[in-house]
């Protein structure tokens, strides 16, 4: 049975496309919230799922990358753009074409940086982002 490796090369991250790091972006950007919610004693257990939902739809994480944007290296800015400007499906009814894509984005970056095995960045900009949303 041969290894399985979570940790892409830079070669072989120029496989996968934007659409694929943001199907891995969306796993670990909400697998974040539900740890999250369920770390916090003060959640009820019939509330988890309703409070993850809230804050893994498009327009929550379009606000989250707002407020990332001046935070990434020109490499995070470049890949988060890939995904920003991929071309994806019609945008779900609760979101607007401009929040689907920044929200696919966010997405995309999370998967790229999972990916290349920069988790402490992943948790760095989470936290960042959470904050930001706290503060509005």
């Amino acid at each position: 049975m041969s290894e399985l490796n979570l940790i892409l090369s830079p070669e072989a991250l120029k496989s996968v496309s934007e659409l694929a790091l943001a199907h891995v972006g969306d796993a670990v950007f909400e697998l974040l919230v539900r740890q999250e919610l369920c770390c916090a004693k003060a959640v009820p257990v019939r509330d988890l799922h309703r409070r993850t939902v809230a804050r893994v739809t498009a327009p929550a994480q379009a606000a989250m990358m707002e407020a990332l944007l001046p935070l990434l290296t020109p490499e995070e800015l470049t890949v988060y753009k890939r995904g920003r400007n991929a071309h994806t499906h019609q945008a779900p009814k609760s979101a607007t074409p401009g929040q689907y894509a920044r929200a696919t984005g966010l997405e995309t970056l999370f998967g790229w940086l999972w990916l290349t095995g920069k988790i402490d960045r992943i948790l760095v900009l989470y936290a960042a982002g959470k904050e930001a949303a706290n503060a509005t």
